[in-house]
């Protein structure tokens, strides 16, 4: 039997890649003949000589950029810098109750920009800041705006924001090639003052015409909201300028404020210790009634001196003299004709009538915060002083006499007291009783002590401060636009007495208190003393001539009137 082989019908992959001979012959359909072709010689020689070309202009270029170039493409880039700059914060500007700018930002002729304060006269209240520090290369080493004094440091915070950050490219001539912001600056806030720019314009206009007038070397007013503590006038003259401080020039009036002997750098309302004199009787006098030791009917026989026998030396007396003799008075009038031998005598006794004696003295001083600080919003406030015996024998090394007593309980010896601290007393005696903290910040919530003294006693305190200005020395400020209740009071100053201090503290209007004021005249010539009343003589008359609210009127300048 003869086997025949049967034929597969696929096609094996040897069967498809033959030798070159059967190319002119292959079946296409049955997959026959090569599926590669050779590149040819032609295309080598191309391929390489563009290979070659293109390795001749890298090697003409790296040439230009390393050999004949180099230097000049080094410097070049090594000129191109880039850098994070400082974007400076805008400071918050500061503001009136009614929005009037105190303190603002503006451009400089060199594009920095600057502080501007419009009212010079607020210095010491505003104060002044210093501005970013360049070392010789131009390179700021100090990147901060920085209130140095007053509200501008007291503030500062609150008023500085935040700096950002720039990235700035510049070439080899100081042009900038590109910039980019990296971190925003962040704005400070707007501070509102308690102050009415106004009202202050008017009582430091007449402080200071005042002052020069009757020579004095200084003066300081200040106007408190009885039912607040906001402050709505400070005024101390003279008063540097805050745009000369903060721009450190001219050096001419830099020079002219370190030799005024009225110190221009000294916050006189806040920093300024002054012997009060009689201003101080009407807390003496609410002492006294509340403590039982007289009262309203209580009458003292004033013949212009006390004495008191002298126990070591008989036949000799130690002699204490008013300023005049009042005769019969009683609590009201001697306050509103400033008695001093009835205050000598509510003070430290005399014959039958029983004094406070000085550690109550002490507690009366210090329950209407004379004597200590008030708290108020400014960095470096005094806080005077009441003389005890301790102070004494610690200062001294000697013991306490009756008549220092005596000197106490009329505010001479070493009694020393700040403007801020009698306005915020007198507000407390207007009021009824509450002891505020004072404030320069609108919408501060106000806070206070309440004095424990009687109502009654603050009543008859108010009667004899309205007499004062209806029927005795007070008498330049009984208007009848407005009615007003004062204690005016002189300090002798000097080593020979030769200086009078000049005050006057009350409220206003009487009949339903708004508003305390204090004003104090340092150093005038003897004879001088009573010359503060008149400085609220020519502020109240100001206000009535442009009917001004504050004084009963109906044109409410730059705002309605703070209640």
């Amino acid at each position: 039997m003869k086997w025949h082989r049967r034929r597969d019908p696929e096609i094996a992959p040897n069967e498809i890649f033959l030798d070159a001979s059967n190319v002119p012959d292959f079946d296409r359909a049955s997959f026959e003949g090569r599926i590669e072709k050779p590149l040819s010689h032609r295309m080598f020689v191309l391929f390489a000589g563009v290979l070659i070309i293109l390795f001749f202009i890298l090697i003409v270029r790296t040439g230009d950029l390393q050999i004949l170039n180099g230097a000049a493409f080094a410097s070049e880039s090594a000129n191109n810098v880039l850098e994070s700059k400082i974007l400076f914060a805008q400071r918050g500007v500061i503001t009136d109750l009614f929005g009037v700018v105190l303190a603002e930002n503006v451009e400089n002729p060199d594009a920095s920009v600057g502080r501007n304060y419009p009212f010079p006269s607020l210095g010491p209240i505003i104060g002044y800041v210093s501005y970013p520090k360049k070392d010789s290369s131009g390179v700021y080493y100090d990147m901060r705006e920085t209130g140095l004094a007053g509200l501008e440091a007291q503030y500062d915070l609150f008023l500085s924001g935040k700096n950002g950050q720039i990235l700035t490219e510049t070439d080899a001539l100081g042009n900038i090639r590109s910039k980019g912001m990296i971190v925003p600056a962040e704005a400070g806030k707007t501070l509102k003052l308690s102050i009415d720019m106004n009202l202050e314009s008017h009582f430091a206009r007449s402080i200071a015409n005042i002052v020069q007038s009757q020579q004095f070397i200084a003066g300081a007013g200040v106007i408190m909201d009885v039912h607040t503590g906001a402050i709505r006038a400070l005024v101390s003259y003279p008063a540097y300028d805050p745009n000369v401080m903060a721009n450190c020039s001219p050096s001419e009036i830099i020079a002219g404020y370190n030799t005024n002997p009225g110190h221009p750098f000294l916050d006189h309302v806040v920093q300024g210790m002054y012997t009060p004199g009689s201003i101080v009787k009407p807390f003496v006098a609410a002492g006294a009634l509340t403590d039982g030791i007289i009262n309203a009917n209580t009458v003292i026989n004033d013949p212009g001196r006390l004495s008191i026998p002298d126990p070591y030396h008989p036949g000799k007396a130690f002699i204490y003299n008013g300023w005049r003799a009042l005769g019969i008075v009683d609590v009201r009038k001697a306050i509103a004709w400033s008695s001093d031998v009835f205050f000598y005598t509510v003070g430290g006794g005399f014959g039958n009538q029983k004094g406070l004696g000085i550690d109550r003295l002490d507690y009366w001083y210090k329950q209407f915060g004379i004597g200590e600080k008030t708290g108020i919003d400014l960095a470096g406030e005094s806080s005077g002083l009441i003389p005890t015996p301790e102070w004494k024998k610690e200062t001294f090394k000697e013991p306490w006499y009756l008549g220092d007593t005596y000197f106490t309980a009329i505010g001479q010896y070493s009694v020393q007291v700040t403007p801020i601290q009698m306005v915020r007393a007198t507000a407390a005696i207007a009021n009824g009783g509450k002891l505020f903290t004072p404030t320069l910040v609108a919408g501060v919530p106000p806070a206070y002590t309440t004095v424990p003294v009687d109502a009654s006693a603050l009543a008859i305190v108010r009667e004899g401060m309205r007499g004062s200005v209806t029927g005795a020395l007070a008498g330049a400020i009984n208007f009848p636009f407005v009615s007003v209740a004062a204690k005016t009071g002189t300090a002798q100053t000097g080593t020979r007495n030769q200086y009078d201090n000049s005050w006057v503290e009350g409220f206003f209007p009487y009949e339903n208190p708004q508003y305390a004021f204090v004003v104090v005249l340092e150093r005038g010539p003897s004879g001088t003393g009573e010359q503060a009343v008149n400085v609220m003589r020519d502020l109240f008359n100001a206000l009535h001539a442009e009917n001004s609210p504050y004084v009963g009127g109906t044109n409410s300048l730059g705002g309605e009137t703070p209640k």
